[in-house]
């Protein structure tokens, strides 16, 4: 098959980026690939690009370089097929709706694949006739805006398939009733370390992430000062970048001298080779609010470390076997999760074991394995005929008449509710 990915931006970092990237490489083993990024910022993508997978872009924003399309007058106009309620929809303009709309309309393509809400709305609007149209979720459903939400609910109709990297956002999205739509929950693949598992020796906590309020590490440093009362001989690294301002940063830095952790908790900044720091530790933790997935669970296990993890909604319970690889403990609970650490630092046969399940389990999050289950949605629905150019014909006229009676429907929607909010306010 034919397959080509549709990303955001393939030059920077990310989850999205690296979860795309590892699909896209082990693909390529057995199919023509490429990813079509719609922005260019760099000369070269900031993660290596897969193996065999041809990469292009659709506009490019490198300020000195001879193709610079920042100052294009059609990139000053905001855009109008790039819905409002994706967060990005600040970047995308009519320059990107029109390129976007040029590439689906002749891309020569077994499959195309979305990797954000945005880009599946194009790909569910312009794709051309014959191609089977897929959507992945790489956040959660009910984590987006109310309007994302309205206008998923609007779009999604006309896809073939979305995937989610977990079983309780395909529920979610299955509550969507999108008829015809196939919803498969296919988590992310992380790829064999090449480095040695961790020892297990070393009294070291490691922590990975951006610095963010979402990943709780004020939680995590207020634990781990219950852990340093008992076990001053442990410490705590956490590894990330801040925001631009360096808010979380700075706020941390007072939080952890102000407990005079000064000697036992270390902000290490942005790790080259993450591996590299998981195997330096004994055990991770991960103290989220929220997490979609969870990379950085799998990370650790796939290095020999057993993850004490906050049980938020969707990723860590579809990851972690409490108690098996690693523990799960109530979300937003200080003495829950220095209970949880304790709990490993103190038995050191207890910990041995659960990094020994962890390494095993998370084998399971492999490349060869997470393409297996693609392919075989991909191959099912190609089989079904979206890949045939006479099925196709039949299958665009009916995604073409459904479009139309959803714009309908959702333009009347949408004048009805204003209407009313008029009314309201007179």
């Amino acid at each position: 098959m034919h397959i080509s990915f549709l990303l955001h931006n393939a030059y920077s970092l990310g989850g999205t980026i690296r979860s795309t990237f590892n699909l896209a490489g082990e693909l390529a083993r057995r199919h023509d690939v490429e990813i079509v990024s719609v922005f260019r910022h760099h000369d070269e993508p900031t993660l290596p690009a897969p193996e065999g997978v041809r990469l292009r872009h659709l506009v490019d924003l490198r300020k000195n370089g001879p193709g610079y399309e920042g100052d294009h007058p059609d990139h000053l106009r905001p855009a109008k097929v790039f819905p409002r309620g994706d967060g990005r929809h600040s970047q995308y303009s009519r320059l990107t709706d029109a390129r976007i709309g040029a590439h689906l309309a002749a891309v020569e393509a077994d499959v195309v694949i979305g990797t954000r809400p945005g880009l599946n709305v194009h790909i569910a609007r312009e794709t051309r006739p014959g191609v089977v149209r897929v959507g992945q979720e790489h956040l959660t459903l009910t984590g987006h805006s109310y309007r994302l939400r309205s206008e998923i609910a609007h779009s999604y109709p006309q896809l073939d398939a979305i995937t989610t990297v977990t079983r309780a956002d395909a529920d979610a999205y299955r509550a969507l009733r999108l008829r015809g739509v196939r919803v498969d929950a296919v988590p992310n693949s992380v790829p064999t370390p090449r480095v040695q598992p961790a020892s297990g020796e070393s009294k070291l906590v490691v922590a990975a992430g951006r610095l963010t309020p979402v990943k709780r590490y004020d939680l995590l440093v207020r634990a781990f000062a219950q852990v340093v009362a008992v076990r001053p001989d442990w410490r705590l690294r956490i590894h990330g970048a801040g925001d631009a301002f360096g808010n979380e940063r700075g706020a941390l830095r007072n939080l952890i001298d102000d407990l005079g952790l000064y000697n036992h908790v270390f902000l290490m900044g942005v790790a080259g080779d993450l591996d590299g720091e998981w195997i330096k530790g004994s055990l991770a933790a991960v103290t989220s609010s929220h997490e979609s997935f969870g990379m950085t669970i799998v990370e650790a296990m796939r290095c020999g470390l057993p993850v004490v993890s906050t049980d938020c909604p969707q990723g860590p319970r579809e990851i972690i076997d409490d108690g098996v690889d690693g523990r799960l403990v109530e979300t937003g609970n200080v003495d829950a999760v220095a209970a949880g650490l304790l709990e490993l630092i103190q038995d050191d046969a207890l910990r041995l074991r659960m990094a020994k399940a962890a390494l095993d389990s998370s084998r399971r999050f492999d490349p060869a394995a997470i393409a297996e289950r693609h392919e075989a949605v991909f191959g099912e629905l190609h089989a079904r005929g979206a890949g045939d150019r006479s099925a196709g014909a039949l299958r665009e006229g009916l995604h073409r008449a459904r479009g139309a009676a959803l714009d309908g429907a959702y333009a009347l929607r949408h004048k009805a509710a204003s209407v009313l909010r008029k009314g309201q306010t007179a």
